[in-house]
């Protein structure tokens, strides 16, 4: 099928669908304020909510380089789930015990998302069915296995483990084997929750710049061309486009991520699939995928395409590469055949912050009042609010209004970690990475043997992850 009426770009399609926002006015002068927060995507602005609803005389501005959501919170897969990077890490750092409690904490967080959308009147489509993981080759069966009992051992007791009718009964996946499902997960529309977002936090008397990008971040400054924020606190809520900022180049990889979505699907082929519970979808490849089916009925899919620049460079527009566009629908017609007469309505790219050993963080140097959360490694939409939550607390403890809570108890806060290494080894490594979880993947459809391939488990190592 040829990709040439595909939008391509452009953002992403979420905003296509919508339209983008009127653009509110940059900084126009130097100024105060009692929290600067560089960033206005879900980080920034649940920080800002839970700020000025905790202290509403709060004096808080919100500084964005575009406008709010124009990074991945506007293009994401649209997964509000209780993944999050690094708990497996985080175990053998503090103990088994403390990352359940971070576990729990993000089961806890996809209910709180939902609560706080429908108590502010942000419709965001969201539907709660829950997160559908699959595997369709034996090595990917042995490995859905282990994560589920992974994910029992962590306090995720109300998981349930599916054979291959059974996942079927739920969305017939061409070929899957098995499944696993977790009702702490919902699908949503990035765009709709962001904007929503900004919206509730401005009502609040929350002050948000546009068109302002921040160049550099220093104790109780916000530097930009058009003036500088100074504040007791300065937060950085800017993920991916972290290495924009002065000294920053090598402290969060941003990672390329890309995504395609179809044109509406008639009744006849979803009833070839299936997908009545609306769950997220993803797979236990090691370059793995995520879908949705959106409210309108279309199926929204992404995936690792080129996942890297060189220098930490970020292609802003989204727009992506035709091989990309095609290896993704090449991928949705394997699990979904009967989308193959199916038009790709739109194709767009991201970048998502990845920490040298891919642990999400939350943060604040009491002693400068710098703070920052991020390193999501693509699993954001839910621990954004997480982290915002956290912030919240970290300040109100190091302001003498509050003391030490569960949250800035958690294992993740505070966390350090060492920065990437110079180029050209930061491309050389993630790009021989990303074609070694490839070439595993490819070899594994192949293979009868229920083993992780081991170019797989070598890539793990080199990289970190493992």
């Amino acid at each position: 099928m040829s990709t040439v009426s595909t939008v391509n770009g452009g953002i992403s399609f979420w905003y296509a669908d919508r339209g983008t926002p009127t653009p509110r006015e940059p900084l126009p002068g130097d100024s105060t304020a009692d929290v600067c927060i560089v960033g206005g995507g879900y980080t920034g602005l649940w920080t800002a909510y839970y700020l000025k609803k905790a202290v509403p005389f709060l004096n808080i501005t919100v500084l964005e380089a575009k406008f709010c959501g124009y990074g991945a919170s506007g293009r994401n897969g649209g997964w509000l789930y209780n993944g999050i990077a690094g708990r497996d890490r985080y175990a053998k750092l503090h103990g088994p015990d403390a990352a359940v409690r971070l576990q729990q904490a993000m089961n806890d967080t996809v209910d709180e998302v939902i609560r706080v959308a429908a108590e502010e009147k942000i419709d965001a489509d969201i539907h709660r069915g829950g997160v559908l993981e699959v595997a369709y080759t034996p090595a990917q069966l042995a490995r859905l296995k282990d994560f589920h009992s992974v994910e029992i051992a962590f306090g995720e007791t109300d998981r349930t483990l599916h054979g291959a009718r059974e996942t079927s009964e739920r969305i017939r996946v061409n070929g899957a084997v098995g499944s696993t499902w977790t009702p702490h997960g919902a699908r949503l529309h990035p765009a709709k929750l962001v904007t929503g977002l900004a919206d509730t936090v401005e009502a609040l008397g929350v002050t948000i710049h546009e068109s302002t990008p921040v160049t550099e971040i220093r104790p109780k400054h916000a530097v930009t061309p058009y003036g500088t924020v100074r504040a007791p606190y300065v937060l950085r809520c800017t993920e991916g486009f972290t290495a924009n900022l002065k000294g920053q180049k090598r402290t969060w990889l941003p990672m390329n991520s890309s995504m395609i979505i179809t044109e509406p699907l008639p009744a006849s082929v979803w009833d070839t699939i299936g997908w009545e519970g609306r769950e997220t979808l993803g797979d236990m490849a090691h370059a793995y995928l995520y879908a949705q089916r959106t409210a309108d009925d279309r199926i929204a899919l992404g995936g690792r395409g080129y996942p890297y620049r060189y220098g930490s460079a970020t292609d802003n527009d989204g727009r992506t590469q035709p091989a990309t566009i095609e290896a993704l629908r090449e991928l949705l017609i394997r699990l979904f055949p009967t989308t193959a007469g199916t038009p790709i309505a739109h194709a767009w790219s991201g970048v998502l912050g990845v920490p040298r050993d891919w642990c999400a963080t939350a943060t604040l140097d009491r002693s400068t009042g710098l703070g920052w959360a991020g390193g999501y490694v693509g699993s954001g939409v839910a621990t954004t609010n997480l982290a915002a939550r956290t912030l919240r607390d970290l300040i109100q403890q190091d302001s003498g209004q509050s003391g030490p809570t569960e949250l800035t108890a958690l294992p993740w806060v505070n966390h350090r970690v060492r920065r990437w290494e110079p180029e050209p080894l930061r491309w050389l490594g993630v790009h021989g990475m990303y074609a070694a979880y490839r070439a595993a993947d490819r070899r594994e459809l192949t293979s009868p043997r229920p083993g992780t391939d081991r170019i797989a488990k070598i890539a793990d190592r080199l990289s970190g992850r493992g």
